[in-house]
C-alpha cells in the first residue's frame, strides 16, 4: 500500500458505517480526519482504533467533538487548514447518527417528541451537512472530483416506530444532496447519499424493535443476509473513483436490492 497524498473526512467516525470507511480508506493510502463525541471508556476505544489505523502507514487525527456544534466546526477545519495543503479532501463522509427517537403523539408529555428534541435530531442528522459543505468549500479544502457521501436510511420514506424525527431528518438529507449536487457540480464536485440496508450498528440497535427488524431483512434479502457496514464502506471507495464524477445527486441504495422489495406475508 503506498499513501496518497490526500485525505478524508468522516462525521461520525467512532462506529458502525464511519469506522468502516476509515478502515477500508485507510487500508487505500488516505489519510483520515474523523469527527466523533465519546465519553468514558469508549473515548480509550476510538484512540485505540486511530492508532490501529496509523499502523497502516497513514496518518489519523480524530476530534473528540459535537460536530454539529458551530465553533467546533470552525475550530476543525481551521485545524485542518493549518495542516494540509489545500485541494486535497478527497472524499467528505456524513455519518451523524444521533437524534430523538420518541413517538411524535402519546398520553404523557415525557413520552412524545419535544420540540427541542425535534429540532436537535434535525439540525445534527440533516441540517450539518450543509453547514460541513459550506465551510469546506469556504476554506478550499474540495480538489476537482472530490465527493460528499451522506449517509441515510430507508426510514426516510417509510414508518418505523419512534423514528419520525429521524425519518424527517433522512428525507430532508436526501433533499440536501440534491441541491448540493446540482450547486457544487459546476466545481467538479459531487454529492450523493447512500442509502444501507438495514445493518447492525449501535446507532441502529437503539430503534426500538431493530432485532426482529434485522431478521426480518435477512430472511426477505435477495442475497439472504443483511448489509454490513464493510460492503457499504466497499461501496463508498468505488464510488470515490474520480472518474464517476457524473454520479451526482442521487440516493444510491447498497443493499443487495433489499428496499426494493414488499415484505408483507
Amino acid at each position: 500500500m503506498q499513501r496518497k497524498n490526500e485525505y478524508i473526512l468522516i462525521l461520525g467516525v467512532s462506529s458502525g458505517f464511519g469506522k468502516a470507511i476509515a478502515t477500508t480508506f485507510a487500508k487505500e493510502g488516505y489519510d483520515i480526519y474523523g469527527v466523533h463525541l465519546d465519553m468514558g471508556s469508549a473515548k480509550q476505544a476510538i484512540e485505540d482504533f486511530r492508532l490501529e489505523l496509523e499502523s497502516l502507514g497513514i496518518k489519523a487525527k480524530f476530534f473528540n467533538a459535537n460536530a454539529a456544534n458551530d465553533k467546533k466546526r470552525n475550530e476543525i477545519i481551521d485545524y485542518i487548514s493549518k495542516n494540509e495543503d489545500p485541494h486535497t479532501l478527497r472524499v467528505m463522509i456524513h455519518s451523524m447518527a444521533f437524534g430523538a427517537l420518541k413517538p411524535f403523539i402519546g398520553i404523557s408529555e415525557d413520552d412524545i417528541m419535544s420540540k427541542k428534541q425535534l429540532v436537535m435530531t434535525m439540525d445534527v442528522m440533516a441540517n450539518s451537512l450543509v453547514y460541513w459543505a459550506q465551510d469546506i468549500f469556504k476554506a478550499g479544502f474540495f480538489a476537482e472530483n472530490s465527493k460528499i457521501f451522506a449517509m441515510t436510511s430507508i426510514g426516510s420514506k417509510r414508518v418505523t416506530v419512534s423514528y419520525g424525527a429521524v425519518s424527517a431528518a433522512k428525507a430532508a438529507l436526501e433533499s440536501y444532496v440534491r441541491q448540493l449536487g446540482v450547486e457544487l457540480a459546476p466545481y467538479k464536485i459531487s454529492t450523493n447519499a447512500i442509502l444501507a440496508g438495514v445493518t447492525d450498528t449501535p446507532a441502529a440497535r437503539k430503534i426500538p424493535g431493530f432485532e426482529s427488524m434485522l431478521e426480518r431483512t435477512k430472511k426477505y434479502n435477495p442475497f439472504k443476509q443483511n448489509t454490513t457496514p464493510e460492503l457499504v464502506a466497499k461501496a463508498i471507495l468505488m464510488l470515490s473513483n474520480p472518474e464517476y464524477y457524473f454520479i451526482n445527486g442521487q440516493t444510491i441504495a447498497v443493499d443487495g436490492g433489499e428496499n426494493i422489495l414488499n415484505f408483507a406475508e
